[in-house]
């Protein structure tokens, strides 16, 4: 199974890139945060999650720990390759279809933001297909300002400096974002394409893809809790 580099992604340093740009090893490096724990929260114990766009399991592996039976879906083999526990299939998240429901499906990574409108939905067309009548979708928006406060950066406390360089118009509302991870043996940097959404606009989305917002589970609506309807 061969997927092509995705149009405007890159990623430079050491280790594996993925086709949109993600750098394995450093995925592999990022602490967990609190995500589970919002997940967790919002959906049934023990529930059985489809993630789309797993990665090397970051948040798959305390979702685990957590008592939740994962299905974790990825394009990248080196990102799967990581993931320990939960089933794993190797796939593009808009070619998915699985023939199967899920309790919880799960769009994180900020990727219902792609910078390609056809491709959004056809993320949250993969969801509706996957999601029980009964279940709920777990989408990752961008803060409010994502696109506007550049350059900015943080300091993790686990020792790392993330940067976010710039967010630069490339056209149909889409920017070309920068970001750069200084660790003190290796430095990352990923080049990405993202659509910045108004509430309208997003909520427009998903009603396209047959959902529509239960809760918005966080103060900054960044983690929204969705169903069919």
């Amino acid at each position: 199974m061969r997927i092509e580099k995705r149009q405007g992604h890159e990623g430079t340093g050491p280790g594996a890139i993925t086709p949109d740009g993600c750098a394995v090893e450093l995925y592999a490096r990022l602490p967990i945060g609190e995500e589970p724990d919002i997940i967790t929260a919002a959906v049934p114990a023990g529930a059985h999650i489809l993630e789309l766009g797993s990665g090397v399991g970051r948040m798959t592996h305390p979702l685990l720990e957590r008592g939740f039976t994962i299905t974790a879906v990825d394009e990248s083999a080196e990102m799967l390759e990581r993931v320990r526990g939960a089933r794993t299939i190797r796939s593009t998240v808009e070619d998915l279809d699985l023939g199967e429901t899920f309790d919880v499906v799960m769009l994180a990574s900020f990727l219902v933001h792609t910078g390609d409108a056809a491709e959004r939905q056809a993320f949250l067309e993969t969801c509706t297909r996957h999601v029980t009548e009964e279940g709920c979708v777990l989408i990752q928006r961008e803060g409010a300002d994502y696109h506007t406060n550049v350059p900015r950066e943080r300091v993790d406390p686990s020792g790392f400096t993330l940067r976010i360089v710039s967010a630069e118009p490339v056209g149909d509302g889409v920017n070309s974002v920068r970001a750069e991870y200084e660790f003190p043996d290796a430095t990352w940097t990923q080049t990405f394409r993202a659509r910045p959404l108004t509430k309208d606009e997003f909520e427009g989305a998903l009603g396209e893809a047959g959902l529509r917002v239960d809760q918005y589970l966080t103060e900054d609506g960044v983690w929204v809790r969705a169903v069919k309807g």
